[in-house]
């Protein structure tokens, strides 16, 4: 009965070393508190504070989500894709706005993509330099089956004049047709890793360039993403380097495992391993992932597993980029923190939606949309996590 019980454990053990092994990163099980169905027991970030954008009212547009943020020359910069009531439809456009008081008060929203005749835009983030700051804008057209997008971008060197849009291009200069995330990462080297989504349907692929400014030169990385039916199964990743300088992307699970999916590369993103999940939970929804200065990963998402609000929005940190061990509310359901939602709409999510984080003067940035009709982020003090 002993020896059967001791190949029971060795097995068991086992078993869970091959998951362990099989999963570039995991959670420390007893981080969260899944009895605790509003804060997960966690308490909130030291040292943040939250902002308000933009807010929908009965004069304005009242959708709104893909929100990113970007710093350059002093100033703060915020894009989101904008429409009348639902998500996607072809009134969508990309505003922007500014701020240049440490971001407590903002621009009126201003109009980012062109209007281009039977076409819609959506928000495919930004790339800052010493030299101009470029934003992505994912241009659909109406008139094509199935429906086709086109990866531009427009530039300024002084915050206000913007270029005219031209198409972003792979390295051979074809155009990238496709949907840019909103996430390009810059690491040390210079390079820029990132992921478009594919057309036709949307079948994520990683991207690499080593054009400082992300608008030409862009390679496709090595990556066998899983089909789940028109869509891949791995959507929106984001991406952190471990302490052994193995490049992370964190994704999506479309097929509802309500797990982060994980892959990893060796080579600055050229080649990627299978996508696995991980043991950490998510709502199925976009999140984000990056490094602090001292090197410790973290990754912003909602972590539960159930069908209901995207609450609470929580961070997650880890000195190695192995073991997640240490984690904090940004948002959460709890004394009024969530308004109620005001306007209905197609696919208007209630919650902390679409999480996307940047560093700027010793702060971290988390920009999100308020159950899709408020546009608002999270600066927390990073030398308090």
């Amino acid at each position: 009965m002993r020896r059967i019980t001791y190949i029971l454990t060795i097995l068991l053990v086992s078993y869970q070393v091959l998951i362990a092994d099989d999963a570039p990163f995991s959670m420390d099980e007893s981080l969260l508190d899944s009895d605790d169905r509003i804060n997960l027991g966690l308490q909130y970030a030291p040292k943040s504070s939250t902002f308000t954008i933009y807010e929908a009212s009965d004069t304005t547009d009242c959708y709104a989500n893909g929100v990113v943020m970007a710093a350059y020359r002093g100033m703060l910069y915020c894009m989101w894709q904008s429409s009348a009531k639902d998500e996607d439809s072809n009134d969508t456009w990309v505003a922007y706005s500014r701020s240049d008081n440490d971001g407590k008060t903002w621009s009126e929203p201003q109009r980012l993509s062109p209007i281009v005749a039977g076409c819609h835009c959506t928000s495919g983030g930004w790339v800052s330099s010493e030299r101009q700051l470029v934003a992505y804008l994912n241009v659909w057209r109406h008139d094509t089956i199935p429906q086709t997008c086109h990866t531009y971008y427009v530039e300024t060197t002084d915050g206000t004049a913007w270029s005219h849009p031209q198409e972003v291009t792979w390295s051979d200069g074809t155009p990238i047709e496709g949907i840019m995330e909103q996430d390009p990462h810059r690491l040390s080297c210079g390079r820029l890793v990132g992921a478009v989504h594919l057309m036709p349907g949307m079948t994520l692929c990683p991207i690499y360039t080593d054009d400082p400014t992300g608008r030409t030169g862009w390679h496709k990385g090595d990556f066998a993403a899983t089909p789940n039916g028109k869509q891949s199964a791995e959507l929106e990743p984001s991406f952190f380097i471990q302490k052994d300088s193995t490049l992370i992307m964190t994704m999506r699970d479309q097929r509802s495992s309500h797990r982060i999916l994980a892959s990893q590369s060796r080579d600055r993103g050229e080649t990627w391993s299978k996508a696995v999940p991980t043991n950490i939970p998510d709502s199925r929804a976009k999140q984000c992932a990056g490094n602090l200065p001292n090197g410790t990963a973290f990754i912003v998402n909602n972590p539960i597993t159930e069908k209901k609000p995207r609450v609470p929005l929580t961070i997650m940190l880890s000195k190695d980029g192995h073991l997640f061990s240490k984690a904090y509310l940004l948002r959460s359901g709890n004394n009024g923190d969530l308004p109620p939602q005001r306007y209905e709409g197609k696919y208007k999510t209630i919650g902390y939606s679409y999480p996307k984080a940047m560093q700027h003067g010793g702060y971290l940035y988390v920009a999100y949309s308020t159950n899709k009709e408020v546009v608002q982020y999270t600066r927390i003090k990073i030398s308090k996590l």
